[in-house]
This record gives structure tokens, C-alpha cells and sequence, in this order.
């Protein structure tokens, strides 16, 4: 774990050196240091910040920080965390010769069912939703992840849970290489929105299609799509063995900054040398 830490430190500090103005000499805490605990935190303490902060000081001598004014620059920090995902992600697209996508979505749930009506965390219907994999409703988000054929997430987007899988997609702001292709399950059957990304992005989307579908695939297509499909079933079981059985927030907003911790977190795992130790 410390070598990991080294080199996610390491990472971090140098990209806010190039990113960022310069920080005020007189902070006890960089903000490298608040993102590589947070990080920590999200991939070995479940998203247990407190546990990552005493890690840190204790092997890492970090000064010591109250919990308050830790999250507060930590949600200063947002706006940077979602920077370098982005830019992570274009590293990732240029290095992805083969350019062959896979996009799904897994959802999130802020509390159990049979405590919906005293949720203070969310409120209202449009964040029920249902998961069609297990068969039952949820009340929270649902998060579209597109990742390489090698498991590794480029792009995200977090609609609340309600939102069907197109309709997600549809709002998506993503950009893929030119003569990419996107293998998606058959939620996200949209014949107009394949035919404009073909024609004016040259992305071809490879859905897979209904038995009822005006465009059917052949044997040898179906067979291709549920074989680069099944990476991203398991991409999404190793990101949620990062979670812990409830994920702790105040707001929403913080809610949502531990989702993207824990992507964060788990593209790092993949692309770190020191991810094993």
C-alpha cells in the first residue's frame, strides 16, 4: 500500500502543478495530500475517510486535519477530481488502439426500500428506479460508465435512478475516436441516435437487438456482442467490491463525489504499477 500511495501522490502532485495556481504556503494539508487520501479511502477503507486520514498521517506524515475543515477542501476539490478523470480518460481513448467500447449502467442505492419516506438524503420519485438484473426497485442513482474492451472506465454520466438507460444515454456528453465502436445492451436501442453518431461522429454503436428488432443481428454478431459484453459485467462487480454496505453522505453532493472517488479509485487500481502491493 505505501508504494501504491507513492505513486498516486506522485501523479496527483504534479498534474495540480501543471493544472492549478499555486497553493497558499501557509496550508498544513496540499491538496495532493487530501486527494491521495481520499483516494486511499476509497479503494482499501471503503470509503472510510477518517480511516484514510489516520493511514496517512500515521505512515505518511501528513499533519492532522479536523474532519470539518477535510471535507470542506475536499469539496473544493470536486471540480478538479472531475478534470482528471477527463483527462485520464482521453490518456486511456489515445492508448486504445483497437477502439472497441463497452457502455452499461449498474444503479447505486442511498438507503433500503422500507426506509424511502424517511430519507433525508433524496426526495421524490424520480430517483426510484428498477433494476432489472436482480429484479427489484431501488431508491438512488443509476451511473453510465463507458470502458474499454479491457474493463476500463473513459466516461461516466449519474442520472437519478428513474432514468431508463437511452434517456441516460441520449443526455450523455461522451467523445470517442472517430471509427470507434460502442457494444451496449438492447436498453439502449435508439435506431435515430445510431444512425447520427455513425454518420457525423463515425461511431458506431453495436446494440444488441431484441428478437422483435427492425434491424437483427446475424449468428456471428450476437455471439461477438455478448462475448465483448461480458467484460463490463465484471468491470462493475469489482468497482462495487470497493463500496462499503451503505455508503456515508450529508448531501447529495457528497453522495456523488464518492461515486466518482471510488471510479477514480478503481482506474488507478488498473493502470498502477504498485495496484498488487
Amino acid at each position: 500500500m505505501i508504494d501504491y500511495t507513492i505513486a498516486i501522490y506522485c501523479f496527483l502532485d504534479d498534474y495540480l502543478k501543471i493544472s492549478c495556481p499555486k497553493e497558499d504556503s501557509r496550508r498544513k494539508i496540499s491538496n495532493a495530500e487530501i486527494l491521495t487520501t481520499v483516494l486511499l479511502a476509497s479503494r482499501y477503507f471503503h470509503g472510510n475517510f477518517v480511516s484514510a486520514r489516520m493511514y496517512m498521517c500515521q505512515h505518511h506524515g501528513m499533519a492532522k486535519l479536523n474532519k470539518s475543515n477535510f471535507n470542506r477542501h475536499l469539496h473544493r476539490l470536486s471540480q478538479i477530481l472531475e478534470f482528471i478523470f477527463i483527462a485520464l480518460g482521453r490518456t486511456l481513448k489515445e492508448l486504445n488502439t483497437e477502439s472497441r467500447y463497452l457502455i452499461d449502467s449498474f444503479p447505486i442505492a442511498v438507503c433500503k426500500n422500507i426506509r424511502i419516506s424517511r430519507c433525508k438524503l433524496l426526495q421524490g420519485e424520480a430517483y426510484r428506479g428498477f433494476n432489472a438484473s436482480k429484479k427489484e426497485y431501488f431508491y438512488g442513482f443509476k451511473v453510465q460508465v463507458i470502458t474499454t474492451s479491457d474493463g476500463i472506465p473513459v466516461d461516466y454520466f449519474i442520472s437519478a435512478g428513474s432514468f431508463h438507460d437511452v434517456t441516460a444515454f441520449q443526455a450523455m456528453n461522451f467523445q470517442l475516436p472517430q471509427n470507434s465502436e460502442l457494444y451496449a445492451d438492447s436498453a439502449y436501442t435508439d435506431y435515430e441516435l445510431e444512425d447520427l453518431y455513425a454518420e457525423f461522429d463515425k461511431i458506431f454503436l453495436q446494440v444488441d437487438r431484441k428478437s422483435n428488432s427492425k434491424r437483427p443481428d446475424t449468428p456471428a454478431q450476437r455471439f461477438l456482442k455478448k462475448q465483448y459484453r461480458k467484460r463490463i459485467e465484471t468491470t462493475f462487480s469489482e468497482i462495487t467490491n470497493f463500496f462499503p454496505k451503505r455508503i456515508h453522505a450529508v448531501t447529495p453532493q457528497g453522495f456523488l463525489l464518492k461515486i466518482i472517488l471510488f471510479l477514480l479509485a478503481f482506474i488507478f487500481e488498473k493502470v498502477n504499477p504498485f495496484s498488487a502491493t
